[in-house]
């Protein structure tokens, strides 16, 4: 795999050759810091992509066009990484060997299209796709809490601290969403492209100078832009007191959500020793709060932990009945000092090594994670997957507890279940 970086003034462009996959896959990557109030129309104008173009006014006239492509696939996303706001336009097409020749050239201009000739009138969107893109927002906005699991989530985030940007929601929010007309959408829209920073990513078995001049044509973007802010959140201590917070809603079973702050680590505890200890304490099936909590103690339906290395946090979710709620808490504050204490064996680290080297491993099996990973060392310098084995192997015992004594459970939120159910 060959990996070249081109700075083309106004955007980067990223080539990685690989005859691995039948397919190329292209990724436009705009990004801008995360404003609360412009969540809601940024994941408007992310839907309103696929809804139709100039040249293709109908979803069905898209979905017919990707069909005669050899199946084309169009997707987008909008999300957070950090301090920024992330809208990621996807395109995977067959090679042209597999296919005709010059379908891939096709299939840029098609991705040209969709992305900058949108389907606009007198300077504003469709209010016809537009009312369908507002419609099924509302609906998804309007049912948030049908799942308990991202939802307690998101209520969590807003109780440690509803000022910092871990907070925002970024699946939007109602009243932003009702302020969204054709004419302040195309307004968003043409900020994006002027003021946004992209980075355009293209991987398959390529040619690096022919994909330079087909990307140079087919992105027409001129205004060169500087980064404004890091996207690591700032550094912020935990509570000396924990906070608890709670909701009830009507279901059976109840959400534990659990915000752990980490503080003070250096670039290599954040990425390895880190990533270890989240593994051993629940980041797997062989992980401390999977083996206790559920399965020797039975107290909760299912348990884990995820880190949020950019927002200093690790966060620890469980399904459980109320009636387990203090005993799953103390259980787990039990796990978390037992890690400090270095109460975890030489297998429990071998295991975890393993396992984030099987996940390196599969990441060379999709192009998307690959993209992912050459993104991550563009944004923020991670490491390349050799360099990540290489640093993995090398984290010892002393550096996982080092890490464990910086990690602070800050915030607790119960997302209560008003009935009863066996488990």
């Amino acid at each position: 795999m060959e990996y070249i970086k081109k700075d083309l003034g106004s955007y980067q462009l990223h080539l990685i050759k690989t005859n691995k996959f039948k397919t190329i896959t292209v990724r436009i990557a705009f990004r801008s810091p995360v404003i609360k109030e412009e969540i809601t129309i940024r994941n408007v104008l992310c839907d309103m992509f696929l809804q139709s173009s100039s040249k293709y006014p109908t979803k069905r006239d898209l979905t017919i066009e990707a069909q005669e492509l050899y199946a084309a696939d169009i997707q987008t996303y909008n999300s957070r990484l950090g301090n920024y706001n992330n809208l990621d336009i996807y395109l995977s097409v067959l090679h042209d060997r597999y296919t005709e020749d010059g379908n891939f050239k096709k299939a840029l201009e098609f991705l040209n299209e969709i992305v900058f000739h949108p389907d606009i009138s007198s300077k504003a969107f469709s209010k016809e796709k537009l009312d369908v893109v507002k419609s099924t927002m509302k609906s998804n906005l309007s049912s948030l809490k049908e799942d308990g699991a991202s939802y307690s989530l998101l209520r969590l985030f807003e109780a440690m601290d509803k000022t910092r940007v871990s907070s925002y929601r970024m699946v939007g929010y109602l009243e932003d969403l009702e302020k969204v007309t054709p004419e302040s959408l195309y307004q968003y829209y043409q900020k994006m492209i002027r003021s946004d920073l992209v980075d355009v990513f293209v991987i398959g078995d390529i040619d690096f100078k022919e994909m330079t001049g087909l990307i140079r044509d087919m992105v027409p973007i001129k205004t060169v832009k500087r980064q404004k802010i890091p996207y690591l959140l700032e550094d912020v201590k935990p509570r000396s007191r924990r906070l608890f917070a709670k909701e009830v809603i009507d279901t059976s079973q109840s959400k534990l959500a659990i915000g752990c702050r980490t503080y003070g680590l250096s670039d290599y505890e954040r990425n390895y020793a880190l990533t270890l200890y989240n593994v051993i304490l629940g980041g797997s099936g062989d992980s401390k709060l999977f083996k206790e909590v559920r399965e020797e103690y039975s107290l909760c339906y299912v348990i884990n932990s995820v880190p949020n290395k950019l927002d200093h946090l690790i966060l620890i979710r469980a399904g459980i009945d109320k009636e387990n709620y203090s005993k799953t808490l103390e259980l787990i504050d039990k796990i978390l000092l037992d890690m400090r204490k270095g109460k975890f064996s030489d297998k429990d680290i071998n295991i975890a090594k393993e396992y984030f080297c099987t996940a390196l491993d599969e990441v060379l099996d999709s192009p998307n994670r690959i993209l992912d990973n050459y993104y991550m060392m563009e944004l923020i310098g991670t490491d390349t997957l050799e360099e990540k084995r290489r640093k993995i192997m090398s984290v010892t015992k002393e550096d996982i507890i080092k890490v464990a004594k910086k990690v602070k459970m800050d915030t607790v939120f119960l997302l209560e279940g008003d009935s009863h159910e066996e488990n």
